[in-house]
Protein backbone atom coordinates (compact mmCIF):
# COMPACT_ATOMS: atom_id res chain seq x y z
CA UNK A 1 0.00 0.00 0.00
CA UNK A 2 1.37 3.24 -0.62
CA UNK A 3 -0.07 6.77 0.57
CA UNK A 4 0.90 10.39 0.06
CA UNK A 5 0.54 13.36 1.55
CA UNK A 6 2.42 16.93 1.15
CA UNK A 7 4.92 16.37 3.51
CA UNK A 8 5.71 12.41 3.24
CA UNK A 9 5.00 9.49 1.26
CA UNK A 10 4.65 6.11 2.51
CA UNK A 11 5.15 2.74 0.53
CA UNK A 12 5.05 -1.02 2.88
CA UNK A 13 7.40 -3.07 2.39
CA UNK A 14 5.45 -6.37 3.41
CA UNK A 15 2.02 -6.80 4.07
CA UNK A 16 2.34 -7.38 7.37
CA UNK A 17 5.38 -5.55 8.98
CA UNK A 18 7.56 -2.79 7.33
CA UNK A 19 6.79 0.55 6.07
CA UNK A 20 8.78 3.05 4.18
CA UNK A 21 8.97 6.69 4.66
CA UNK A 22 10.27 9.06 2.06
CA UNK A 23 10.50 12.68 3.41
CA UNK A 24 13.21 15.39 3.85
CA UNK A 25 15.69 15.89 6.47
CA UNK A 26 13.47 19.61 7.97
CA UNK A 27 10.61 17.61 7.97
CA UNK A 28 11.11 14.95 9.76
CA UNK A 29 13.39 17.05 12.41
CA UNK A 30 10.47 19.69 12.61
CA UNK A 31 8.25 17.06 14.84
CA UNK A 32 5.55 17.44 12.52
CA UNK A 33 5.48 13.66 11.79
CA UNK A 34 5.72 12.66 15.17
CA UNK A 35 2.30 11.81 16.30
CA UNK A 36 1.62 9.52 12.44
CA UNK A 37 5.19 8.28 13.07
CA UNK A 38 4.45 6.77 16.62
CA UNK A 39 0.63 5.31 15.18
CA UNK A 40 2.42 4.18 11.84
CA UNK A 41 5.18 2.54 14.27
CA UNK A 42 2.38 0.36 16.63
CA UNK A 43 0.44 -0.36 13.66
CA UNK A 44 3.51 -1.51 11.31
CA UNK A 45 6.69 -2.46 13.78
CA UNK A 46 9.17 -1.08 11.42
CA UNK A 47 9.98 2.44 9.69
CA UNK A 48 12.67 2.93 7.25
CA UNK A 49 14.13 6.36 5.73
CA UNK A 50 16.13 5.32 3.02
CA UNK A 51 19.28 6.86 2.75
CA UNK A 52 18.41 10.09 4.94
CA UNK A 53 21.69 10.15 5.92
CA UNK A 54 21.21 12.31 9.28
CA UNK A 55 24.18 13.26 11.73
CA UNK A 56 24.51 12.02 15.10
CA UNK A 57 22.78 15.55 16.94
CA UNK A 58 20.24 15.01 13.83
CA UNK A 59 19.26 11.39 14.63
CA UNK A 60 18.78 12.35 18.92
CA UNK A 61 17.25 15.57 18.01
CA UNK A 62 14.49 13.32 15.96
CA UNK A 63 14.52 10.53 18.98
CA UNK A 64 13.35 13.46 20.89
CA UNK A 65 10.02 14.54 18.53
CA UNK A 66 8.75 10.97 19.35
CA UNK A 67 9.21 10.60 23.16
CA UNK A 68 12.22 10.55 25.87
CA UNK A 69 15.17 9.46 24.89
CA UNK A 70 17.29 6.91 26.48
CA UNK A 71 20.63 7.69 28.13
CA UNK A 72 23.15 4.56 27.99
CA UNK A 73 26.56 4.32 28.94
CA UNK A 74 27.74 5.59 25.98
CA UNK A 75 25.40 8.24 25.88
CA UNK A 76 22.54 9.08 23.83
CA UNK A 77 24.27 7.49 20.73
CA UNK A 78 25.17 3.77 21.43
CA UNK A 79 27.86 2.24 18.63
CA UNK A 80 26.14 -1.30 17.72
CA UNK A 81 29.97 -2.48 16.91
CA UNK A 82 31.64 -5.63 16.89
CA UNK A 83 34.46 -3.85 17.72
CA UNK A 84 35.72 -3.87 21.27
CA UNK A 85 38.04 -0.42 20.73
CA UNK A 86 34.48 1.10 19.37
CA UNK A 87 32.32 -0.81 22.19
CA UNK A 88 33.47 -2.74 25.12
CA UNK A 89 30.43 -4.81 25.44
CA UNK A 90 30.64 -6.32 22.06
CA UNK A 91 31.13 -9.71 23.11
CA UNK A 92 27.97 -9.14 24.99
CA UNK A 93 26.17 -8.08 21.72
CA UNK A 94 26.94 -11.29 19.80
CA UNK A 95 24.05 -12.58 21.27
CA UNK A 96 22.20 -9.83 18.70
CA UNK A 97 22.61 -12.47 16.29
CA UNK A 98 19.85 -14.32 17.51
CA UNK A 99 15.96 -13.46 17.55
CA UNK A 100 15.52 -11.21 21.10
CA UNK A 101 13.45 -8.31 22.15
CA UNK A 102 15.10 -5.42 24.09
CA UNK A 103 14.65 -5.36 27.83
CA UNK A 104 13.37 -8.45 28.82
CA UNK A 105 15.89 -8.51 31.83
CA UNK A 106 13.58 -4.85 32.84
CA UNK A 107 10.86 -3.98 34.25
CA UNK A 108 9.67 -1.49 31.47
CA UNK A 109 11.33 -2.40 28.16
CA UNK A 110 12.11 -0.06 25.85
CA UNK A 111 9.36 1.52 23.53
CA UNK A 112 11.70 1.60 20.01
CA UNK A 113 14.99 1.71 19.22
CA UNK A 114 16.28 3.87 16.13
CA UNK A 115 19.22 2.80 14.34
CA UNK A 116 21.54 4.33 11.61
CA UNK A 117 23.87 2.78 9.19
CA UNK A 118 27.45 4.38 9.03
CA UNK A 119 29.44 1.79 7.92
CA UNK A 120 28.75 -1.41 6.18
CA UNK A 121 30.13 -4.83 6.13
CA UNK A 122 30.68 -6.70 2.82
CA UNK A 123 28.87 -9.31 3.15
CA UNK A 124 26.27 -10.37 5.53
CA UNK A 125 24.81 -8.25 8.44
CA UNK A 126 20.70 -7.40 6.94
CA UNK A 127 18.71 -6.73 10.13
CA UNK A 128 15.48 -8.95 10.35
CA UNK A 129 12.17 -8.01 12.24
CA UNK A 130 9.14 -9.96 12.82
CA UNK A 131 5.12 -9.23 13.69
CA UNK A 132 4.87 -10.60 17.35
CA UNK A 133 1.13 -8.78 17.02
CA UNK A 134 0.62 -10.27 13.95
CA UNK A 135 1.76 -13.54 14.95
CA UNK A 136 -0.35 -14.15 18.28
CA UNK A 137 -3.39 -12.73 15.73
CA UNK A 138 -2.78 -15.52 13.24
CA UNK A 139 -3.02 -18.40 16.06
CA UNK A 140 -5.01 -20.97 15.68
CA UNK A 141 -8.07 -20.48 18.34
CA UNK A 142 -6.74 -23.58 20.89
CA UNK A 143 -3.16 -21.89 20.63
CA UNK A 144 -4.79 -18.46 21.77
CA UNK A 145 -6.46 -20.85 24.46
CA UNK A 146 -3.76 -22.45 25.86
CA UNK A 147 -1.04 -19.60 26.05
CA UNK A 148 -3.41 -17.05 27.68
CA UNK A 149 -1.68 -18.14 31.07
CA UNK A 150 1.50 -19.70 30.64
CA UNK A 151 4.69 -18.04 31.90
CA UNK A 152 8.34 -18.20 31.04
CA UNK A 153 11.44 -17.40 32.50
CA UNK A 154 13.91 -15.24 30.96
CA UNK A 155 17.30 -15.02 31.58
CA UNK A 156 21.08 -13.28 31.11
CA UNK A 157 22.47 -16.81 30.60
CA UNK A 158 20.24 -18.20 27.97
CA UNK A 159 21.01 -15.26 25.18
CA UNK A 160 24.73 -15.52 26.26
CA UNK A 161 24.96 -19.58 25.85
CA UNK A 162 23.92 -19.28 22.23
CA UNK A 163 27.19 -17.78 21.78
CA UNK A 164 29.38 -18.93 24.61
CA UNK A 165 27.92 -22.59 25.37
CA UNK A 166 31.02 -23.25 27.74
CA UNK A 167 31.23 -20.10 29.43
CA UNK A 168 34.04 -19.91 31.72
CA UNK A 169 33.42 -19.58 35.41
CA UNK A 170 33.85 -16.01 35.89
CA UNK A 171 31.50 -15.78 32.70
CA UNK A 172 28.88 -17.84 34.21
CA UNK A 173 29.25 -15.21 37.68
CA UNK A 174 28.77 -12.50 35.23
CA UNK A 175 25.59 -13.93 33.86
CA UNK A 176 23.99 -14.29 37.15
CA UNK A 177 24.26 -11.11 38.74
CA UNK A 178 21.10 -10.41 36.81
CA UNK A 179 17.90 -11.84 38.12
CA UNK A 180 15.62 -14.21 36.59
CA UNK A 181 12.44 -12.45 34.80
CA UNK A 182 9.11 -14.15 34.90
CA UNK A 183 7.24 -13.08 31.61
CA UNK A 184 3.82 -13.89 30.48
CA UNK A 185 4.20 -15.62 27.11
CA UNK A 186 0.97 -13.60 25.99
CA UNK A 187 2.09 -9.75 26.49
CA UNK A 188 -1.78 -8.13 26.98
CA UNK A 189 -0.91 -4.40 25.79
CA UNK A 190 -2.94 -1.55 27.58
CA UNK A 191 -4.00 -0.80 23.95
CA UNK A 192 -6.13 -4.06 23.90
CA UNK A 193 -3.80 -6.11 22.07
CA UNK A 194 -1.89 -8.94 22.28
CA UNK A 195 1.52 -10.07 21.69
CA UNK A 196 3.72 -13.10 21.65
CA UNK A 197 6.50 -12.36 24.20
CA UNK A 198 9.30 -14.87 23.04
CA UNK A 199 13.20 -15.15 22.15
CA UNK A 200 16.67 -15.89 23.11
CA UNK A 201 16.60 -14.90 26.73
CA UNK A 202 13.35 -17.23 27.23
CA UNK A 203 15.09 -19.59 29.73
CA UNK A 204 11.77 -22.05 30.54
CA UNK A 205 8.40 -22.21 31.21
CA UNK A 206 7.08 -22.52 34.12
CA UNK A 207 5.35 -25.91 35.51
CA UNK A 208 7.10 -27.95 32.37
CA UNK A 209 10.09 -30.41 32.23
CA UNK A 210 12.89 -29.38 30.24
CA UNK A 211 11.86 -30.96 27.30
CA UNK A 212 8.30 -30.15 26.91
CA UNK A 213 9.58 -26.39 27.60
CA UNK A 214 11.99 -26.50 24.84
CA UNK A 215 9.80 -27.98 22.69
CA UNK A 216 6.81 -25.22 23.18
CA UNK A 217 9.75 -22.38 23.25
CA UNK A 218 10.61 -23.52 19.60
CA UNK A 219 7.31 -23.91 18.53
CA UNK A 220 6.59 -20.49 19.33
CA UNK A 221 9.63 -18.86 17.87
CA UNK A 222 9.15 -21.01 14.69
CA UNK A 223 5.57 -19.96 13.95
CA UNK A 224 6.43 -15.83 15.00
CA UNK A 225 9.39 -15.84 12.61
CA UNK A 226 7.72 -17.44 9.57
CA UNK A 227 8.31 -15.40 6.36
CA UNK A 228 4.85 -13.46 6.63
CA UNK A 229 5.82 -12.01 9.87
CA UNK A 230 9.32 -10.74 8.81
CA UNK A 231 10.50 -8.37 7.16
CA UNK A 232 14.76 -8.00 5.76
CA UNK A 233 16.08 -4.93 5.80
CA UNK A 234 18.96 -4.44 3.31
CA UNK A 235 21.16 -1.50 4.51
CA UNK A 236 22.77 0.85 2.77
CA UNK A 237 24.95 3.71 4.64
CA UNK A 238 22.47 6.36 5.83
CA UNK A 239 19.53 4.41 5.98
CA UNK A 240 17.60 4.97 9.41
CA UNK A 241 15.19 2.41 10.99
CA UNK A 242 12.98 2.63 14.08
CA UNK A 243 11.29 -0.41 15.14
CA UNK A 244 8.97 -0.81 17.85
CA UNK A 245 10.50 -3.08 20.48
CA UNK A 246 7.49 -3.61 22.30
CA UNK A 247 5.65 -5.62 19.16
CA UNK A 248 8.93 -6.77 17.10
CA UNK A 249 11.23 -9.06 17.79
CA UNK A 250 15.08 -8.83 15.95
CA UNK A 251 18.12 -10.23 14.91
CA UNK A 252 21.43 -9.72 12.84
CA UNK A 253 21.93 -11.44 10.32
CA UNK A 254 25.37 -12.80 10.49
CA UNK A 255 28.41 -10.53 8.70
CA UNK A 256 32.16 -10.97 9.85
CA UNK A 257 33.39 -9.72 13.36
CA UNK A 258 36.13 -7.64 11.89
CA UNK A 259 34.30 -6.62 9.04
CA UNK A 260 34.02 -2.78 10.56
CA UNK A 261 30.30 -2.64 10.56
CA UNK A 262 29.04 0.51 12.63
CA UNK A 263 25.25 1.26 13.55
CA UNK A 264 24.38 4.29 15.24
CA UNK A 265 21.75 3.74 17.64
CA UNK A 266 19.02 5.79 20.35
CA UNK A 267 16.06 4.43 22.05
CA UNK A 268 12.84 5.62 23.30
CA UNK A 269 12.39 5.07 26.77
CA UNK A 270 9.56 2.73 27.61
CA UNK A 271 6.01 3.25 28.75
CA UNK A 272 4.53 0.13 29.35
CA UNK A 273 5.12 -2.83 31.69
CA UNK A 274 5.27 -6.12 30.93
CA UNK A 275 1.38 -7.01 31.56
Amino acid sequence: MTSESSAMKTVDLTPRIGTEIQTDVATLLSGKMSGGIRALLEQRGVIAFREINLSDEQQVSFTRTLGTIVEESQGTITKITMDPTENDKAGYLRGAFFWHIDGTMQRVPVLASIMSARRLSPVGGETEFCNVYAAYDDLPPEDKAAFENVRVVHTQEAIQRYVYPEPSYQMLQGWHRYEDKELPLVWKHRSGRKSLLIGSTASHVVGLDRRASAVLLCRVREWATQSQFVYRHHWKVGDLVIWDNTGTMHRALEYPLDSGRMMHRTKLRGEESFA
